[in-house]
Order: structure tokens, then C-alpha cells, then sequence
């Protein structure tokens, strides 16, 4: 029976009837305010939203839009292209807008476009770049549109590739977080987002080239809002949008992202608070340098009768990290365990731990287990010794007869080549079945540990008690040396009673 509820525990914790909490958390701080009518500051590797004001509001996001732009073009062209401007390209733009003063018939490779659109802003480079990639505009805003969806954005509608105003072109703080996180992540889109001043080759209307240089003020070290750490960003401005920025900076371990709409030309000064208020209040955490619940299985498991020394230890994805408070440690978050495994996951991860702190889910992490290992190639024959005979050659004579032409009887015999070897391929069921042990020796884990814990607990009040006793003892002027005697008098006293009424009750007992 005591196993029964055992196994029924574990699975009801699998299956979250019974969820974990952290005990006397540190409460997660919101000690800021920011003027723009939205904006968002999150940890750009765990995604964890650290502290947001309106992020599912949607506004006009402007130029910042050309860094979802920037994205598609990256993951859909090669940067050696060449880009041809049309007339619909170039005069398709609000009249004083950024521009790189193209003209038609200009022609720029894919990397001189890239750097065009995000450090000049140019409107008629982002039209240019979205014809080359989907042949129009309008087929481009749907790949946007696609491409926003598949990293998990909810609230937005993209209609133009550049950002300038239409009332079908809107995004929230929260989605445009998620965009900008997926684009640094992208290393070619980092290395051009992150450089200060770039040279354009010459075009129709500038015949001996021209030097760009970025926007966003706090990647220039002579400019007062520069701000140490930055990676880059994007500004936007639109008589509609407002001020509109994004920002990615990085120091000590921690990489946060920053999102202001609609701000009021204090989109710097919100920017520098929310940077701030990331880096002094919270920490980002290797999981792996922090967990050890799910590190690996005992090295004498059997399963199905493979040693597990044939198998890979179980290990937690190396790269994920954690978003918690300074105040806090590792062990205030909570963990639950999901095998639900998507299509996009990877191949070799058999289940995602979710870290929540309170319930503000703060990382997650992938359960890896390593391919099995491919049993050794039989040692090779010595000269003259005979090959062993394969399964298939001690095969009954029932089986199908393989002929073979007899070398000339003036010739040696040729020796028999010998057979490669075979890999030892593990059946799926196998991983299953470590999958399901790993998660269930996981789980008898956290339950010891709430034994402990509770059996602590309970030692704690038990002294807490005594300490009361004793203390009314000593006010009515007893010892506590005779306080220990009348607590073991009373113990004798309650022990001769049970033994008196056993006895009482089962005349046989002794």
C-alpha cells in the first residue's frame, strides 16, 4: 500500500496536482516609473519581464520596426546580394523622412542595405529590401507578420517594412521585446547594429560614397547619454508614434532589453532608468552551475538490461539561465517538469524544466540526454587465424543459399573480407523508460526534501514548546534541572498507562 501512494504521488506531481512553492521569497521589486505610455525592460536571455508599464497596450512603433525588417532580411538573403532600387521603392516614403538619398536604378549589396537601414533609418533602403526579398511590400509585411507570430507576439499588426504611419501598423512593448530579443540573438544582425559609422559606395546621386553613422545616442561615447555596456538599438520617431526606442545592453553576466512607446522626449531618461533599475535589482543564473537535482542517474542503472554506461547522463541544458532578484537565491524559485516536447525543440532533449518565482515564470531549461554509444569494431583478424562465423552464416539450412563462383584451382583461396561493423542502435522505448525513471527519481527527491523539511519544522516547534514550559516553570521558581525530572516522570507515568490498558484490553500481552 505504502508504495501505492508513493507512485501516485510522484505522479500527481508530474502532472502538477501538486505544485511547489519556494518558502519566504524576497517579493520582486517594481521600485521604478518611466514617463512614455508604455515600456518594458527584460532579461534578454531567459525573456523573463522584469518590469513593464502598458506592455500589451499597442501603439505606433515607428522606425523601430526596421529591426524586425533587418531580421527577415538576415534569415532570407545572402548579405553579398545585390539590391536594385525602384521607382515605387524609392518615392513610396513620407515626404522628409530619413533617407539615404537613393535613387532609381541605384544598385547596393544586401550588407551596405542592412547597415543603410538600421544606422541611417533609410525608408526607401527598407522599401528596397523588402522588394528584393518578397518582390513587394505588401507580400513583406505579411512575412512579417508570420515571422512576429512564430516568436509568440500577440498583439501587433505590421503593414510596411519601414514603420511610417498606417493605422494597421502597430506593435505592444511586450512583442517588440520579443523581436528585439530574437534579433540579438542573431550575431550578423548584433555586428551591424552595434557599429557607430559605416561607409556607403557610391550611388547615382553621391558619386564618390558617403559615411552613415547611427542614431541611437547612447552606443557614441562623446554623447552625454552614452551608456556603458550598450549593444545597440533602434529610434523612432513619427508625429503619430512619438518617440520610440529600443536598446540592448549587457554588463556583468547580465544582458537586458528595453522597450519605450509613445514617449515624450524622455525616451533616453526612461531608457537609462529601466537599464538601471535591470542591472542594480536583479541577476541572471547559470541554471546549470546552480541545479543538481537533475545532473545524471546512478552509473549501476540497468534499463531493459543495457548498462547505463552505454547511455549518456541526463544533464541540464548547459546555456539557460535564471532571472531572479539579488535579494534572492537559486533555491527561492520553484521547478515543475513538462514532457510535453514541441517540433521546434531539440532533438536530444527529453523533457523542459519551468523555473517560476512566485508566478512570474523566470527560465526555463531543457533536459538533454546524449546519443548511446556505438559499440566497438570487432579487433582485427590476425594473418591466418580463421573469421568467426555472423549469425546469419549459423543460420539453419531452411534459410536462402547464397552461391558463390570457386576461385581457379591454381589460385590461392581469397580470404573472406571482413564485415563492418555494426552500430547498436537503441530502441526508442529505452530513452522512454530513462526519461520516465529520471523524472520519478527527480521526484522522490523533492519529496525527501519536503520530509526533511517538514520534519524540521516540527523539531523546531516541538523546542519552541519546551522553551514556553520552561519558562512558566522557571517563573513559578522551578530549576531546569528539575524541570528535565518531571518532564521524565511524566514520560514513565504515560508509558506505564499504555502498557497497563495493552494489557487490560489483550490479557495475553505481556
Amino acid at each position: 500500500m505504502k508504495k501505492f501512494l508513493t507512485l501516485f504521488l510522484c505522479l500527481c506531481l508530474l502532472t502538477g496536482i501538486f505544485p511547489l512553492t519556494a518558502f519566504a521569497a524576497p517579493e520582486w521589486t517594481e521600485n521604478v516609473s518611466i514617463e512614455a505610455e508604455g515600456g518594458i525592460v527584460i532579461d534578454a536571455d531567459t525573456g523573463t519581464v522584469i518590469y513593464g508599464k502598458n506592455i500589451h497596450q499597442t501603439y505606433f512603433p515607428a522606425s523601430i520596426t526596421k529591426i524586425l525588417t533587418a531580421l527577415l532580411v538576415i534569415e532570407n538573403c545572402d548579405l553579398d546580394e545585390t539590391v536594385t532600387f525602384s521607382q515605387n521603392a524609392v518615392y513610396n516614403v513620407e515626404s522628409g523622412s530619413s533617407n539615404m538619398s537613393m535613387e532609381t536604378g541605384d544598385e547596393l549589396s544586401v550588407r551596405d542595405c542592412l547597415y543603410g537601414l538600421m544606422l541611417q533609418s533609410a525608408n526607401e533602403v527598407a522599401n528596397a529590401l523588402a522588394e528584393h526579398v518578397a518582390g513587394s511590400m505588401e507580400e513583406f509585411a505579411v512575412m512579417m507578420n508570420e515571422k512576429a507570430a512564430s516568436l509568440g507576439c500577440v498583439d501587433s499588426n505590421f503593414a510596411n517594412p519601414s514603420g511610417l504611419n498606417n493605422p494597421d501598423h502597430y506593435t505592444s512593448a511586450y512583442d517588440m521585446a520579443l523581436i528585439s530579443k530574437a534579433a540579438f540573438e542573431n550575431p550578423t544582425f548584433v555586428e551591424i547594429d552595434s557599429t557607430t559609422y559605416y561607409d556607403i559606395p557610391k550611388t547615382i546621386r553621391n558619386t564618390e560614397g558617403r559615411t552613415i553613422y547611427a542614431h541611437h545616442s547612447m552606443l557614441k561615447k562623446n554623447d552625454s547619454r552614452y551608456y556603458p555596456g550598450v549593444i545597440g538599438g533602434k529610434t523612432g520617431y513619427t508625429s503619430l508614434a512619438g518617440n520610440t526606442l529600443v536598446t540592448c545592453a549587457e554588463r556583468d553576466g547580465m544582458k537586458l532589453i528595453t522597450v519605450i512607446l509613445n514617449g515624450h522626449q524622455t525616451h533616453y531618461a526612461d531608457t537609462k532608468a529601466l537599464l538601471d533599475f535591470g542591472f542594480e535589482n536583479f541577476q541572471s543564473l547559470r541554471i546549470a552551475d546552480h541545479e543538481t537535482t537533475f545532473t545524471s542517474l546512478e552509473n549501476d542503472m540497468t534499463i531493459a538490461g543495457l548498462p547505463s554506461s552505454n547511455l549518456a547522463a541526463i544533464s541540464i541544458d548547459k546555456d539557460a539561465h535564471i532571472t531572479l532578484p539579488k535579494s534572492s537565491s537559486f533555491s527561492d524559485a520553484s521547478s515543475s517538469i513538462s514532457f510535453d516536447m514541441k517540433p521546434g525543440d531539440p532533438e536530444n532533449a527529453i523533457a523542459k524544466v519551468l523555473y517560476k518565482y512566485g508566478s512570474r515564470t523566470v527560465g526555463t531549461a531543457y533536459l538533454m540526454v546524449n546519443r548511446p554509444v556505438v559499440s566497438e569494431p570487432a579487433p582485427a583478424r590476425e594473418p591466418g587465424s580463421e573469421p568467426a562465423l555472423t549469425a546469419a552464416e549459423t543460420q539453419p539450412e531452411t534459410q536462402p543459399m547464397i552461391i558463390t563462383t570457386p576461385a581457379p584451382a591454381e589460385t590461392e583461396p581469397v580470404a573472406k573480407p571482413a564485415k563492418e561493423p555494426v552500430s547498436f542502435a537503441v530502441p526508442s522505448v529505452v530513452w522512454t523508460i530513462l526519461g520516465v525513471i529520471a523524472a520519478l527519481a527527480v521526484i522522490a527527491g523533492i519529496i525527501a526534501a519536503i520530509k526533511i523539511y517538514q520534519e524540521k519544522k516540527e523539531e523546531q516547534a516541538r523546542l519552541i514548546r519546551r522553551q514556553k514550559r520552561l519558562k512558566r516553570f522557571q517563573d513559578a521558581g522551578y530549576s531546569a534541572t528539575e524541570f528535565d525530572m518531571i518532564l521524565e516522570q511524566r514520560r514513565s507515568s504515560y508509558t506505564t498507562k499504555r502498557k497497563k490498558r495493552r494489557r487490560k484490553k489483550f490479557p495475553f500481552f505481556k
